[in-house]
């Protein structure tokens, strides 16, 4: 996963434009626990990623243990 900054942006390879282009990225917590009483002990951090040419997002969890 190459990342390099250009001009105050993220640069990244995007499978589906097949080339490197800018992407906006961010850390989201999400739920993996589909029950309520456990949903608040599941939250677990993922680097977003999102082409700013063609839109598309990518999702990888940060803590893979």
């Amino acid at each position: 996963m190459a990342t390099r900054m250009d001009d105050d942006r993220m640069a990244e390879e995007c499978e589906t434009c097949s080339r490197e282009t800018p992407h906006e990225v961010s850390i989201k917590l999400r739920t993996e626990s589909r029950k309520e009483e456990n949903a608040e002990f599941s939250r677990e951090p993922y680097r977003v990623t999102t082409c700013r040419v063609c839109g598309a997002e990518t999702s990888t969890r940060m803590n893979n243990a």
